[in-house]
C-alpha cells in the first residue's frame, strides 16, 4: 500500500512533508522567469488532493479513498445547498468516516472529494468552481485564503521540465497525487537518467511511446514497490510517533553493503532490506528502468 503524505500549509521548511530541497544543481527548481505550471488541476485526466490530507488516513489505500471521497461528494450534491448546510455535512462525515489519522497533527479535510462525474479529478468541494460562483471555502479548515493562496514546495522545487515531464506520463489522480509531492522521488530519478544521457531530455519526448510508459512503470513503483517497510507509520525516509518525525534511514553496514547510489529512490519507496541480494535486485529493477528509458530516448532521431 502505497504511503506518501502531502505537504500542507504552514509547514517548516525542514519538516518532512516539505518535500525536501533540490537534490542536483540541473534540476534546481522553478526558475523567476518561467511560465506558471498548473501543478494541481493540471488537466481533464487527473489532479492532485495531496494537501487536502487524503493520504494522511490510516488507511490510504486507492479503494478506501475512491469510496470515502464518492459517499462524500454524493451526500455534498444531495445535501448543501449553501453555507448554512455545510456544518451539519461537515458533522455528517466525520461521525460516519473513520479519522485516524497517520500523522495526528496534519489536517484532513473532510471537503474532498471527486469534482467530476468520472472520478478522474480530485478536489476541493467548496470551491466556486463547484458552486456556481459561490465561493465557500471559509468554513473550511484553513480558510478561503490559505487555501487559494498556498503552493506546495513541489512548485518551487521541481524544474519545469520535471513538473511537465510528470504531467504528460500520469494518467491517475491517486498515482499522480503520490509522485507530484514527492520531490525527492522525482529529482533523483530524473538526475539518474540525465547523468546516463548525458542531458535533460525534454519534457514533451514524454508525451511519446514508449518513453511514457517506461516512465510511468518507474513512478508506479509508489504502488507496489516489494521491498516496502510494513511500518504502517512510515513515510519515505521518516516514521512518526504521534507528533515527532524521526529519519529513517537505510541500514547498509548491516548488510554488508555500500551505500546503494539510488539510496534516495528507495527512501522515498520507503524500503526496507533484509539481505544484500534484497538490494541488489532492488537496485536492477531502478537501473533497468533507467537504461530502458534512456534507450527509448537516445532512439530519437532528434538525440543529440
Amino acid at each position: 500500500m502505497p504511503f506518501l503524505l502531502y505537504t500542507p500549509p504552514l509547514i517548516a521548511r525542514n519538516h518532512p512533508f516539505h518535500g525536501g530541497g533540490p537534490t542536483n544543481a540541473a534540476f534546481s527548481g522553478t526558475m523567476p522567469d518561467e511560465p506558471f505550471t498548473h501543478l494541481c488541476q493540471p488537466d481533464s485526466r487527473k489532479s492532485c488532493g495531496a494537501c487536502c490530507g487524503i493520504y494522511n488516513y490510516a488507511d490510504s489505500s486507492r479503494e478506501a479513498l475512491a469510496a470515502r471521497l464518492r459517499r462524500r461528494t454524493e451526500r455534498f450534491r444531495n445535501d448543501v445547498r449553501d453555507a448554512a448546510d455545510l456544518p451539519a455535512f461537515s458533522g455528517m462525515i466525520r461521525a460516519a468516516e473513520d479519522q485516524t489519522r497517520r500523522y495526528e497533527v496534519i489536517f484532513c479535510c473532510e471537503y474532498v472529494g471527486f469534482l467530476d462525474g468520472d472520478e478522474k479529478k480530485v478536489g476541493c468541494l467548496l470551491h466556486p468552481a463547484q458552486n456556481n460562483g459561490k465561493d465557500l471555502r471559509e468554513i473550511s479548515f484553513y480558510g478561503r485564503e490559505l487555501c487559494a493562496g498556498h503552493l506546495c514546495p513541489s512548485y518551487s522545487f521541481l524544474s519545469r521540465m520535471e513538473k511537465l515531464a510528470l504531467i504528460h506520463v500520469m494518467e491517475d489522480w491517486y498515482l499522480y497525487g503520490l509522485c507530484v509531492t514527492d520531490v525527492d522521488l522525482v529529482k533523483q530519478y530524473f538526475r539518474h537518467l540525465a547523468d546516463l544521457l548525458g542531458e535533460i531530455p525534454p519534457a514533451e519526448r514524454f508525451r511519446e511511446e514508449p518513453v511514457r510508459t517506461i516512465a510511468r512503470r518507474f513512478f508506479e513503483f509508489k504502488l507496489h514497490w516489494p521491498f516496502r517497510s510494513p511500518e504502517v507509520n512510515r513515510f519515505g525516509r521518516f516514521y512518526f510517533d504521534g507528533a515527532q518525525h524521526m529519519i529513517r534511514p537505510i541500514d547498509y553496514g548491516a548488510l554488508g553493503c555500500e551505500r546503494s547510489g539510488f539510496d534516495g529512490i528507495f527512501l522515498s519507496l520507503t524500503s526496507e532490506f533484509r539481505t544484500p541480494d534484497e538490494l541488489k535486485n532492488a537496485e536492477d529493477r531502478i537501473q533497468r528502468n533507467i537504461t530502458e528509458l534512456a534507450g527509448a530516448l537516445r532512439a530519437s532521431p532528434d538525440f543529440r
